[in-house]
């Protein structure tokens, strides 16, 4: 499966049955980016980054969150939660679509109501900003050092030292298929 929504009470399912009214994101290499227009493009959604949409939407709206993965936590999540109303959540990382679910639940504290969907983004050393490119060093150097390292880990190493982008819309197949069920 590539979402859970967990389960809540009547009320909550009735609540999340709304249909989000904007998209939200915020992207450190653009991939997240990426993800929010495609997104946007196929439901007809407007897209605001998190800074510029406190001048176009009213606190409390219905949104759709999309945020870059830090390991397992959604960049700015809780940031977007105290001002609106989220809908659904998307991890954009370099994890394959569709894992760490339930590591993101915990580490973002996601009610067990809300959507949550990753995506798998890509990697791109040269783009990152602040100390992150330091961290994935950091990183890479510690997978190095393992000594069996299984086929998942030499996978991650190499996407790590080598990069890749694996934005597509095949990946929002099981986000497509939620929004089109409210």
């Amino acid at each position: 499966m590539c979402y859970n929504t967990g389960e809540g009470t009547k009320k909550e399912n009735r609540a999340m049955k709304t249909k989000p009214t904007a998209i939200v994101y915020v992207s450190n290499t653009g991939r997240t980016a990426r993800y929010a227009r495609m997104i946007g493009e196929k439901t007809g959604l407007p897209v605001y980054e998190l800074t510029d949409a406190r001048k176009g939407l009213p606190k409390k709206t219905p949104i759709i969150y999309c945020g870059w993965l830090m390991a397992t936590s959604v960049k700015d999540y809780r940031k977007a939660a105290r001002r609106y109303t989220v809908a659904a959540l998307c991890g954009v990382g370099l994890c394959p679509t569709g894992e760490l679910l339930t590591e993101v639940r915990k580490a973002t504290g996601l009610p067990a109501e809300t959507p949550l969907f990753t995506l798998q983004g890509g990697m791109d050393r040269a783009a990152l900003t602040g100390i992150y490119g330091s961290m994935i060093d950091f990183l890479i150097k510690s997978m190095e050092k393992k000594k069996d390292p299984s086929e998942k880990d030499a996978a991650m190493l190499e996407m790590l030292k080598a990069g890749g982008d694996f934005v597509s819309e095949e990946n929002l197949g099981a986000f497509l298929g939620w929004y089109d069920s409210l």
